[in-house]
């Protein structure tokens, strides 16, 4: 079955999703984006029809479905639009920037009957996926502690980060709310939600922008203590997630395309190859997922409930390094 899917947001993110749920087979992609030169350009080269105004495409022709990639300070009011218009929401991470607008997207969501979800893309990653399987098996019983270490060259990935959302906190930029909340959710996937935290953060090194770059958490999952530490400057491309458990230790190794375990006694990690050939295959199971979302069944997607835990993680980390002081996360 073919699905109608509307793309809103054209940046580089919208049009990973543009070409990933094209390549699911499953839908016909119609882009919208204010840029009148990029929405020619996008629509020349994935031969799609494109709109200038997200309102006007809304109502042009029904969509089963909405990707919703803007700037996150535009994410809900689009989504609750989209949802009263009939169609299911695929949101952008964060989910917000704030939280006194999610009751009105919970409100659309339940009248809609709509499927709504969070693009959190790590969840599609097999060798994370593996990993937590295995921890929810409980092999190694319960998980006491979780340590993060990840960076990029931020410039090299998103040469244009300078003239888009990540410049300013007020449309979602900074390494908080753009990278830091990937791993926020990974782990609260993993070990369950963060109730408490202690964050510094900086501005060390991007020319062009004042928002931080550089980001340390000491956060507390309900009983499972946690550290997150993230730049967006190191030249390698590494992110590595080790879970301590009662009985073991398991680590997802991103760059190593990998995931391993160390039972207790044991000599040496016992390592689980999980290769990933194209970033974009990530995308396209995300994409498949939420079709198959649409029509009703289970998936790994993250759940708006579980994105605004994510969000007021984000909240949380930005107030605690502004004001210098722990942060208890209701």
């Amino acid at each position: 079955m073919q699905h109608r899917v509307l793309i809103v947001g054209c940046g580089s993110i919208g049009q990973r999703h543009l070409r990933c749920f094209l390549r699911t087979g499953r839908a016909e992609v119609t882009a919208c984006d204010i840029d009148e030169r990029l929405v020619e350009r996008v629509g020349s080269d994935y031969g799609v029809v494109g709109f200038n105004d997200w309102l006007t495409a809304l109502l042009a022709q029904h969509h089963d479905a909405v990707v919703v990639a803007t700037p996150a300070h535009l994410h809900v009011p689009i989504a609750v639009r989209a949802l009263r218009h009939g169609a299911a929401v695929l949101i952008e991470k964060p989910l917000s920037t704030r939280l006194d607008d999610l009751p009105s997207l919970y409100q659309a969501i339940a009248e809609s009957h709509r499927a709504a979800a969070v693009a959190y893309v790590y969840r599609f990653v097999p060798g994370l996926a593996q990993m937590r399987e295995f921890l929810n098996s409980g092999t190694f019983g319960q998980p006491l502690h979780v340590s993060v270490v990840a960076g990029q060259h931020f410039p090299t990935f998103r040469p244009a980060y300078r003239e888009i959302y990540y410049a300013k906190h007020e449309t979602g930029g900074g390494a908080i709310q753009d990278a830091l909340t990937h791993l926020a959710d990974a782990v609260q996937w993993l070990a369950g939600p963060a109730t408490r935290l202690y964050c510094e953060a900086a501005h060390k090194s991007l020319a062009g922008v004042e928002v931080e770059d550089t980001v340390c958490v000491t956060a507390r999952h309900g009983d499972v203590l946690a550290g997150y530490t993230l730049n967006q400057f190191q030249s390698p491309n590494e992110l590595s997630i080790q879970v301590h458990c009662e009985n073991g230790s398991l680590r997802y190794e991103n760059h190593r395309q990998r995931w391993s375990v160390f039972p207790r006694g044991a000599t040496g990690w016992e390592h689980r190859e999980a290769p990933v050939n194209d970033r974009d295959d990530l995308f396209v199971a995300q994409a498949n997922a939420f079709l198959d979302a649409i029509a009703g069944r289970e998936t790994p997607l993250c759940t708006v409930a579980e994105a605004e835990r994510a969000l007021k993680f984000n909240l949380a980390a930005l107030r605690s390094a502004r004001e210098l002081t722990a942060t208890t996360i209701d």
